[in-house]
């Protein structure tokens, strides 16, 4: 069976992990799920990801992130942009989650970057999720 919206299913794995509070989840591995996971790490809200090449095909291991009292950091995700309708934002309206709080990922001619990257590099872009 094939998958039609690999982002959905990545945003998905770890909202189901995360509410179950598992430290690990595994899914399957792509270049837009690796891509994805680098800017989720780089914004604070998760602890770490390794890439687990080793019996084809491979694996993107996640780690999710919890504060000091054990509280989850990701408190919800949304998927923005679908295949059945794209989202497409130009820079003046790339949304700020939550005051700031939470972060907005696009995929833009500069690769999959949040939100606050996407405003310093001067671009627009699909908007595929918020976090918060």
């Amino acid at each position: 069976m094939t998958m039609t919206d690999p982002i959905a299913d990545f945003l998905t794995r770890i909202r189901n992990a995360n509410q179950i509070r598992n430290e690990w989840v595994e899914m399957p591995l792509s270049k837009m799920r690796t891509a994805l996971a680098i800017v989720l790490k780089e914004e604070g809200m998760l602890t770490d990801f390794e890439v687990i090449n080793e019996p084809l095909p491979g694996k993107l291991r996640v780690k999710l992130k919890y504060d000091r009292d054990g509280n989850r950091v990701i408190r919800n995700i949304q998927r923005e942009s679908k295949p059945g309708r794209r989202y497409y934002v130009p820079v003046e309206k790339i949304p700020k989650v939550r005051n700031g709080q939470g972060i907005s990922v696009l995929s833009t001619t500069k690769g999959v970057v949040s939100g606050r990257k996407a405003v310093e590099y001067g671009v627009g872009g699909e908007l595929l999720a918020t976090i918060w």
